[in-house]
């Protein structure tokens, strides 16, 4: 074993840690699944040998995913906010996500099947609506209100007015 991140987010899967983990690794870059630890010993949610603790990065990011069961569940509160460049890029991972099991959500944000919350945000939208024009940024902000995959071209146009 290598020596541990100093900040590990940890993440509670009823079950499908690893899968979850593989599933980040072949759909975003700068992300891999480390070490996979099997359970000991039976647990409550859980059998010997079982991957009980998956060691996993999500662009950069380490975490770590255990298979805790059903008595906790993930919730909007914590979600992945992924910037992408274009729409390509925004399709690539919205419909990775949403295809696999996973649901839309409004304005950017999707569940992986896993339950966990995904915000697919093309760079071009975060600087719309933090534009210095209050006028051109409630523009961007509405277009946006009424959008589950944001499009990019109807940011755009927004801007433009």
């Amino acid at each position: 074993m290598g020596t541990p991140a100093k900040n590990t987010v940890c993440l509670w899967y009823d079950h499908g840690a690893e899968e979850a983990a593989r599933f980040y690794a072949d759909t975003f870059p700068d992300s891999d699944v480390g070490a996979v630890l099997h359970a000991p010993g039976d647990y409550p949610s859980g059998k010997a040998g079982d991957a009980l603790t998956v060691e996993f990065t999500v662009m950069g990011i380490p975490c770590l995913g255990i298979n805790g069961g059903n008595a906790f569940t993930h919730s909007e509160a914590f979600s992945f906010q992924v910037a992408t460049t274009d729409q390509a890029e925004t399709d690539r991972y919205w419909n990775a996500i949403v295809g696999n099991g996973g649901e839309e959500g409004q304005c950017g944000w999707c569940k992986d099947k896993w339950g966990l919350s995904w915000q697919i945000t093309p760079v071009v939208l975060t600087e719309a609506i933090a534009h210095p024009d209050p006028a051109v940024a409630k523009r961007a902000f509405d277009a946006m209100m009424q959008m589950k995959k944001i499009d990019v071209a109807a940011i755009e146009a927004a801007l433009r007015g």
